[in-house]
């Protein structure tokens, strides 16, 4: 930022990202390998003592990157915006991301729709139901399905506590660490997703241990996964960057949580790959004109991200 004149030097913004990774993980096992509390009691008490545990690193890496980082303003708005924590600009921040995400998705959003009308076909013929009614019982059946679903407890670790936690440490905290650090913006889209990545591979002993497979599947499982994160992190880079909203990370990581890999192409649904190229071509040609700086900041000159990274011009 302008007003600020401190900078941290490359080492120091790595060996942060570094600490703060593995705290992340570390804490994770806490309740269990420091702590030595006994096992929890179901699988619902298991979730929600990583919940406090991943709470707890958020919390912990936010103070920790207030006392790294050359921050020269108490105000309050002033501090919470470094990290993309803002009020301003909420609707552009969620909405526009949200839609430039999906775009990704048309296959599997197409897949989708083609087996919910055949399922409203089906339950037509089998019932004698008109489509409107289908519909209707549709419409009507999606309160008692959302309060099922809010009440479980991977609603929560897939949409809420993973999204929330995961972008606070690895988008808010560590891309002014690696900005400040004199990263350059595109350096920073890219190295910040080595640190997410590496983050998630504890779930390679994980699915070795509790799927019993071999250690080769497993890593080929987890290699997948780990490419996915890096591809997933640095488009969530991108848009924090580009952005300077915590808000524009999140809702494309809660949605991508939902929709897992995107459907390229399904057998004799020919709809389904048209629809998927058509989306990626339009994500592509929208990626830079839908995530302008101008859309979610007043004045770029003056936005809230370190050293002025939000308006581009770095």
């Amino acid at each position: 930022m302008e007003e600020s004149e401190g900078r941290l030097s490359k080492p120091v913004a790595v060996i942060a990202c570094i600490a703060m990774t593995l705290f992340y993980v570390a804490i994770l096992y806490a309740p269990t390998l420091i702590l030595r509390l006994p096992p929890p009691q179901s699988y619902e008490n298991f979730m929600i003592r990583r919940f406090i545990c991943a709470a707890v690193c958020s919390v912990a890496s936010v103070i920790f990157c207030a006392l790294v980082l050359p921050i020269t303003s108490g105000e309050a708005s002033y501090s919470f915006g470094v990290y993309g924590i803002r009020s301003d600009h909420f609707w552009q921040a969620m909405v526009f991301p949200l839609f430039l995400t999906s775009l990704m998705y048309a296959g599997s959003l197409m897949l989708k729709s083609m087996l919910l009308v055949n399922k409203w076909k089906e339950h037509r013929h089998q019932e004698g139901e008109p489509l409107l009614g289908c519909i209707k019982s549709t419409l009507l059946s999606l309160p008692g399905q959302m309060s099922s679903v809010a009440s479980n407890v991977l609603f929560w670790r897939n949409f809420i506590v993973a999204p929330v936690t995961e972008e606070l440490v690895f988008r808010a905290c560590m891309i002014p660490l690696l900005l400040c650090g004199g990263f350059k913006a595109y350096n920073a889209i890219f190295l910040c997703p080595t640190f997410f990545s590496l983050a998630h591979l504890n779930h390679m002993m994980e699915i070795y241990s509790r799927h019993n497979y071999s250690l080769l599947k497993a890593s080929l499982v987890v290699g997948l996964q780990l490419g996915y994160t890096v591809v997933f992190g640095s488009y969530a880079s991108f848009l924090f960057i580009r952005t300077g909203n915590i808000v524009a990370p999140l809702v494309a990581h809660a949605f991508c949580n939902y929709m897992g890999l995107p459907v390229l192409f399904v057998h004799g649904k020919g709809l389904v790959s048209i629809a998927f190229i058509t989306g990626m071509v339009s994500f592509v040609w929208l990626l830079f004109p839908i995530t302008r700086p101008d859309l979610y900041n007043e004045n770029t000159n003056n936005c809230r991200c370190w050293q002025g990274y939000c308006s581009w011009n770095q």
